[in-house]
């Protein structure tokens, strides 16, 4: 029986006493709530909170227990973040220092019949590291902060896109669990196409036999664990399971697992598929079929994980399968994920790869944090086992490329940086406990440790050329195996920004927009990165537009020069889907859950049929099982769309491959024409000269706005606009009139005649002029008012 401890619980510390607590939660919100600190999302007001990082908290509270005849009660802790001392009673039962593992202790000695009190108290997390740092000596990192020393989600020390909010707190569930005789303390199902191997571990309360079964899919096993012997395996084979497959790769059936000591049960679903790694080539094959991974890097979802229900990863989990993804990157530098957000991917076929948590920095290997990185290791490649999505493990972000490439080794000299993790402690935890997965020592990381972590022709790789030096275009001098990190900066959306941003005026430079801007010269390579391809702005409006369209149009252009490398390149990663807090940065969702103009973007290059253009082809891009023929129509227009040149190809893609048409297009004006490339219901239009070249003509259209079904609240209202002229990329801003305002495209080029029906929904009586003028409704070629 569990019974989780979370109701009464108060907060003390740093001069404040009993202040109520919430259990799973932390000191930040719990301060919040209490109205003694302000937002640390709002302004600069981050800047004022650092001393909760460095001071000691405790949570308490009291709890009636009475005894109910089990033979151990444990206290079981999810979640402990992360220099945790726990006391029963005023005892003291643990302490503790890892936030990635959880806890059990037998406290049944100590519990009275009655009144009982338990107290975590939490030491300072910035002195817990700066100890051990003393202790172990310097390492090198991409930020100076402790973090490499001390076992705690990295990014709560601040990144480039994430504030420093250093936390404590009772982040996962707590409670007691009673039980007599037997428990399951590990149930790893290692899974085959045919069937299921389930490896379990068993607790004891005495030394009589324990009878173990198992049930899947109708099929049984029993196995009987004599005294002394605490670990058994049972093998279900069932030959005729449907097999899990990837989104857009088939159905996920997901069939019930149970599993039972004595009176204790365990119950997952569990999926039948297997998963290889062609290592050289980078390719994941799942059930033998290679797939194109076509992903999103996750971060954490908020500063303060606690806060991050199943309903909140739900929404983004479907923001990544309606931009086209079929896979997320958990992120070395944040946590081990929750079972609602595997059980999310397992039901709609997201494939999981997941970071061990090392980031960006060079990591002691030295007690305690050898046997700390072992202990989490084991638990938690063991209680992922069963997700069928989880198709990777890797070994860390960044750090083989910090220690060959970011001037590490001098300053390191002879300490250790975490080789021994990444080449020979992490891969043997997974081969012992899960060989069914593959492992990857780390990104970017070239297949050997003597290759050079930046050789594209194997292994993946990051590219961050672009964004750090290069312009976007760049993208197209690469041929790539497997892209894994990539990306570029906008600002979030206009809502978004304005509630984190108390500026008046907002400018691109005033003191919260630039607070609210982490990576070092990142507005100025905002503007840098607008080159040739767009004009410089003049007012904040157009730098917000302007540079949201750039990181649109950027990861677009990357994304779909690795697509079409299909199949010598099989994967991309885009940096990154979500925010963790309302900021400037490369999320296609920003910090409010917003979809900013990336997404639209990145939803047509994701397309599962692609019409592109790599150098001088025109690439057509099938990523389905089916193939994909008919007439190619190529025209060379003009800028009212007058057709100058056309001709037609009859063509047949293959399933899951590209075919390569020559352009054999030249404009006699550059200045003046485009090229259109049309398959079915696939258009790509491509212009032989950047937009402040060109010599569009200002935009002049027609629009209605409609509400949908006669009910603008409920059904939302529809806006159609239909060109007089060429209108590039056009787009509707709804939050800058109603927060709450959503709309279903962005982003959508006319030519003239042509027209687009926006949907724009969760607003309440927004004025269609409004609607449909500057600063809402926008084109590159706008006329202004």
């Amino acid at each position: 029986m569990y019974r989780p401890l979370h109701e009464g619980w108060t907060l003390s510390g740093a001069g404040h006493h009993d202040i109520p607590a919430t259990v799973p939660g932390c000191v930040h919100t719990d301060l919040l709530a209490a109205g003694l600190i302000d937002d640390p999302y709002l302004d600069d007001n981050e800047n004022r909170l650092a001393w909760i990082g460095r001071a000691e908290w405790s949570y308490r509270t009291a709890f009636t227990w009475r005894p109910d005849g089990s033979d151990r009660t444990d206290l079981v802790c999810e979640g402990l973040d992360t220099v945790a001392t726990v006391l029963l009673n005023g005892v003291e039962v643990a302490a503790t220092a890892n936030m990635h593992r959880s806890y059990r202790f037998a406290v049944r000695d100590l519990l009275r019949d009655g009144e009982n009190t338990l107290e975590v108290r939490f030491g300072s997390p910035y002195r817990y590291a700066e100890r051990r740092r003393a202790e172990l000596g310097e390492r090198p990192g991409a930020y100076a902060e402790p973090y490499p020393f001390i076992r705690k989600m990295a990014c709560n020390f601040g990144w480039d896109w994430g504030p420093t909010l250093v936390t404590s707190g009772i982040w996962r569930s707590i409670g007691l669990h009673s039980w007599s005789e037997a428990r399951l303390a590990e149930v790893r199902p290692l899974v085959r196409a045919d069937g299921v191997d389930v490896h379990v571990r068993v607790e004891r309360a005495g030394d009589a036999p324990v009878t173990v079964t198992a049930d899947v899919a109708g099929v049984g096993a029993e196995v009987k664990l004599d005294r002394g012997q605490n670990e058994g395996v049972l093998r279900l084979d069932v030959p005729g399971a449907e097999l899990w497959w990837p989104l857009g790769y088939g159905a996920q059936p997901l069939y019930p697992l149970t599993v039972t000591a004595g009176t204790d049960r365990w119950r997952k679903e569990i999926g039948f598929r297997t998963v290889e790694l062609d290592e050289d080539a980078f390719r994941l094959i799942v059930n033998g079929r290679p797939v194109f991974v076509r992903g999103f890097n996750w971060i954490p979802d908020d500063c303060f994980p606690a806060r991050v229900t199943p309903e909140r990863l739900a929404e983004r989990f479907g923001q990544a399968m309606d931009a086209g993804a079929n896979a997320l990157r958990v992120w070395g530098g944040g946590v081990y994920e929750s079972e609602d957000f595997y059980d999310l991917a397992d039901r709609h076929g997201l494939l999981i790869w997941q970071d061990f948590p090392f980031a960006c920095a060079a990591y002691p290997e030295e007690e305690p944090f050898r046997s700390e990185v072992e202990a989490e290791a084991r638990q938690n490649v063991a209680r992922l086992s069963a997700h069928p999505s989880l198709v990777l493990w890797c070994g860390n972000n960044e750090n083989i490329e910090g220690h060959q490439h970011w001037d590490w080794q001098e300053p390191l000299g002879e300490r250790s940086w975490g080789a021994g993790f990444y080449y020979d402690l992490l891969p043997g935890v997974v081969a012992g406990l899960d060989p069914t997965r593959p492992y990857w020592p780390g990104s970017p990381y070239s297949g050997a440790p003597d290759r050079d972590v930046r050789d594209p022709a194997t292994g993946t790789i990051h590219i961050w050329t672009v964004w750090g030096s290069r312009d976007y275009t760049h993208y197209g001098d690469y041929t790539p195996r497997f892209v894994a990190e990539f990306g570029y900066q906008g600002p979030p959306s206009h809502a978004t920004l304005r509630a984190s941003v108390s500026d008046e005026p907002l400018t691109p430079d005033s003191p919260g927009v630039l607070h609210h801007q982490k990576a070092v010269d990142g507005n100025a390579r905002l503007l840098t990165g607008l080159g040739e391809h767009l004009p410089q702005p003049e007012t904040f409006d157009d730098w917000h537009y302007y540079t949201q369209l750039n990181q649109a149009r950027a990861v677009a252009f990357g994304v779909e020069r690795f697509r079409s490398l299909m199949p010598y390149c099989m994967g991309t990663v885009v940096w990154q889907l979500n925010d963790c807090w309302p900021v400037t940065s490369w999320a296609a969702v920003d910090g409010a859950g917003r979809r900013k103009p990336l997404w639209y973007g990145l939803r047509r290059a994701y397309a599962d049929r692609l019409v592109t253009r790599r150098d001088d082809e025109i690439v057509l891009v099938n990523d389905t099982d089916g193939e994909w023929a008919g007439t190619l129509r190529l025209a060379r227009r003009d800028l009212s769309g007058q057709v100058l040149s056309g001709r037609d190809e009859q063509v047949a893609v293959p399933a899951r491959a590209t075919l390569g048409i020559p352009m054999r297009e030249t404009p006699d004006d550059p200045a003046a024409e485009l090229l259109s490339a049309e398959l079915g219901e696939r258009r790509g239009l491509f212009f032989f000269a950047e937009d402040p070249a060109v010599a569009y003509p200002p935009a002049e259209f027609t629009a209605t706005v409609e509400p949908v079904g006669g009910d603008p609240e409920n059904g939302g209202l529809e806006v159609t606009v239909t060109a007089t002229t060429i209108l590039r990329e056009l787009a509707i801003f709804p939050d800058r009139l109603d927060p709450a305002a959503t709309v279903d495209d962005q982003l959508v080029t006319l030519l003239p005649g042509e027209s687009v029906t926006f949907r724009v929904t969760g607003a309440r009586d927004l004025d269609p002029a409004a609607l449909t003028a500057y600063p809402v409704l926008r084109c590159v070629n706008e006329a202004r008012p």
